[in-house]
């Protein structure tokens, strides 16, 4: 057995091949190596031995057999459960065309004849490997279960703020804003205050003001009468009035133009409009909920949102913090997102290792909760639904690095010494990725001393970082 292996229990691998030398072969090459080894001659024996109580841990399969083909094994396995399944396909035809075939099939993995038996071997290894992990990864969901009626996801300390604030406010008539950065679950904290306030029984009405140009968002909001503008051949009813005794929930309000923010005032004031064309006022009861990632103080100061508006909106404000203020969180969001992205409705979700998920846990994630989203959704189609490793986590280039809008931040008067820390701050995660997360390494890339890097760990709450140099 090479030095260094491990075997894990129940290492039982089934050769399947009308070759008997291919048989003998590969029996000998894995028995070398501390597997059981069984042979069959024929894809039906493949069949029996995967629906038995005694199935085998792993099979290679030959593709072109006498009696049934490994692609027609594959099939019938298919009709009956989702893959991925223990199976290795071994051909000598190694086209495009059945490689695509048998990996949509839901074989684990595929190699041609002749061998590179040190290849057959490594993707031998690498399966029982990635078996070996699922210890883990049931470890790491227990520690991560989370209650399924929930409609936001989130257990850290500022989460726990923002459920107290809705806690406090769904039931009154109070506007709300709500704020942060894109990708937070702006929508779904309005969600949460529609579904626990006394509007609940009136409809929820989704307004996304970036998405409606000028011309548009009035007509959109407030409705028109017949031949208010050219194309108006009857009169319609707006956002508005589809949301008396609802909610209407306006996203991205800082887009919205001053002269239609003139207009929204006073349907805030009176609870009254006029459709576009007409000057008969319409009487509404609805809830308003608006949403921003803009700095509305610094956009009233440079004249671009309505001050009096603005008081009007900054009734009850709910601050959405960005995902890397509350990392304790990611572990529940990503099994949210691993059992909504399962690879189809009847499988099961896909696993992740521990070292995958410590990846997720220490990235910055410039695009919030979204990007984790797109993150899982993108490792679980790699992984065909099965247990997602480190290779299998990828950040797109758009994503290394959480850029810092310098002029944004002197537009909106932030202080000096916050952007230095958070230069500061994205410095220290760089170097601990870079070094592997050896903090000695990384103190030295810094020019830092190892205290000095202990205590600003400390100050940004950066953890999960081992010190290559203890013991």
């Amino acid at each position: 057995m090479s030095a260094g292996r491990v075997v894990q229990p129940m290492s039982r691998i089934l050769v399947v091949d009308d070759d008997a030398g291919i048989r003998t072969l590969l029996r000998e090459l894995f028995e070398d190596e501390g597997y059981d080894v069984d042979e069959a001659a024929n894809g039906g024996a493949v069949l029996d031995a995967l629906s038995s109580s005694d199935a085998p841990s792993l099979v290679l399969m030959d593709v072109r057999m006498p009696d049934i083909t490994g692609i027609d094994v594959l099939r019938k396995l298919s009709d009956k459960s989702d893959g991925p399944f223990p199976i290795i396909v071994m051909t000598a035809y190694g086209s495009a065309s059945i490689a695509i075939d048998a990996m949509q099939l839901g074989a684990y993995d595929y190699v041609t004849k002749p061998f590179d038996l040190d290849d057959v071997l490594l993707r031998v290894q690498r399966f029982f490997d990635r078996q070996a992990l699922a210890n883990e990864v049931q470890q790491l969901r227990k520690s991560s279960e989370r209650d399924p009626n929930e409609y936001i996801i989130g257990n850290s300390v500022p989460m726990q703020d923002v459920y107290k604030t809705i806690g406090r406010v769904a039931r009154t008539e109070a506007t709300v804003l709500i704020t942060g950065e894109t990708g937070t679950g702006k929508e779904l904290v309005a969600t949460t205050l529609h579904r626990n306030s006394g509007y609940s029984h009136g409809p929820m009405i989704k307004v996304n003001c970036a998405a409606l140009p000028e011309t548009l968002l009035e007509s959109e909001l407030f409705g028109h009468e017949k031949g208010a503008f050219t194309g108006a051949v009857a009169q319609k009813k707006g956002r508005f009035e589809a949301a008396n005794r609802g909610t209407i929930f306006l996203d991205e309000i800082g887009e919205m133009t001053l002269a239609t923010q003139k207009k929204f005032l006073r349907v805030l004031q009176e609870r009254e409009f006029e459709r576009v064309g007409g000057n008969t006022p319409v009487k509404v009861d609805t809830r308003v909920v608006a949403a921003t990632n803009k700095n509305l103080p610094q956009e009233v100061r440079d004249g671009n949102f309505r001050e009096d508006l603005y008081y009007r909106l900054n009734v009850i404000v709910i601050y959405l913090p960005p995902l890397r203020d509350r990392r304790d969180d990611i572990p529940l969001l990503v099994e949210h997102f691993l059992d909504k992205h399962r690879v189809s409705v009847a499988s099961g979700s896909a696993q992740i290792s521990i070292g995958a998920m410590r990846m997720l846990v220490d990235h910055d994630w410039p695009g919030n909760v979204r990007e984790l989203e797109n993150t899982i959704e993108r490792a679980t189609v790699l992984a065909q639904g099965g247990i997602i490793t480190e290779d299998l986590i990828t950040f797109s280039s758009a994503d290394q690095g959480h850029l810092i809008d310098i002029a944004g931040q002197v537009r909106s008067r932030t202080p000096m010494q916050d952007v230095l820390r958070e230069v500061e701050r994205q410095m220290i995660r760089e170097a601990l990725r870079q070094s592997g997360g050896d903090r000695t390494s990384a103190a030295s890339m810094l020019s830092m001393s190892m205290d000095e890097l202990g205590s600003k760990l400390d100050d940004y709450g950066i953890g999960g970082y081992h010190d290559q140099a203890a013991g």
